[in-house]
């Protein structure tokens, strides 16, 4: 991965836009976890749900790892951040 060479110097706008962008990440991926408890609680008081219950925990994972990498791509191209 290619770091940039120079210090990089950052606006309050751009710090601000990373750490909205970073508030909205926590809170999807937030999101994406309460399902996943919810999920596994149904589990627990009505078992035979787990059809139901199985595809809503399947989902979360990759929701997850988009999220992720929605924000890490945000924050390479802002920082100036290369992928080799």
């Amino acid at each position: 991965m290619g770091i940039p060479n120079n210090s990089v110097t950052l606006t309050a706008q751009q710090i601000d836009e990373l750490n909205q962008k970073l508030a909205k990440m926590r809170h999807d991926i937030n999101n994406h976890l309460s399902l996943i408890v919810f999920a596994v609680e149904v589990l627990r008081s009505k078992p035979e749900m787990l059809e139901r219950m199985s595809a809503t925990l399947a989902d979360q994972p990759p929701k997850i790892t988009a999220d992720l990498a929605k924000y890490s791509n945000e924050f390479e191209q802002v920082f100036g951040i290369t992928r080799d």
